[in-house]
């Protein structure tokens, strides 16, 4: 167990190690854990933290009290509109689509949908530029995205948005009628 420390400051961030990460070292971090899964779980919950793994990718969980976890589904509120978002923009959105903030500029002029649900993304932004910015920005603080091209501004989705998308899928809502 050689990067205790290196995963420690990803993971104790909110951040994620994804198998396809464009970094050398987030992959080379997540063959480590793979390889040594139970040693590093049994160091991080010594510590205080449970380290879990997806689909592709490894992070932090730690046990909440109610009013914690009310505050993260608040948080899961404004997800399901961005992954509704990112979906209308592309239903194939998810770990290895590669994209540029100009793809969703330009999609906006002939998708009125997209334009609509633009619209709910960060209401106190007035421009759809501003607010590619600040999903775009979003995203890359999680981990669900990496700068793969500099030049053209290409972004690469991380196997870590498949969390975004299975906490998602998890949400049930339930109608209750008022009398």
């Amino acid at each position: 167990m050689r990067y205790t420390k290196e995963i420690f400051e990803i993971l104790s961030r909110g951040g994620f190690i994804s198998q396809n990460s464009i970094s050398q070292q987030r992959a080379h971090l997540y063959d480590a854990i793979e390889d040594d899964f139970q040693q590093y779980q049994e160091y991080y919950e010594g510590i205080g933290f449970l380290l879990e793994g997806g689909n592709g990718y490894y992070y932090f969980s730690r046990t909440e009290s109610k009013v914690e976890l009310a505050d993260k589904i608040q948080r899961m509120i404004g997800w399901i509109d961005r992954l509704d978002f990112l979906k209308t923009f592309n239903s194939t959105f998810g770990s290895g689509f590669s994209f540029r903030k100009s793809n969703i500029l330009e999609k906006f002029s002939s998708d009125i949908e997209l334009k609509e649900k633009a619209r709910h993304l960060y209401a106190d932004l007035k421009t759809n530029d501003e607010k590619m910015d600040k999903l775009i920005a979003d995203m890359e603080r999680q981990g669900f995205i990496e700068l793969e091209n500099d030049l053209d501004g290409t972004y690469k989705v991380t196997a870590a948005f498949h969390y975004i998308e299975e906490l998602i899928d998890c949400l049930t809502i339930i109608e209750t009628e008022q009398e």
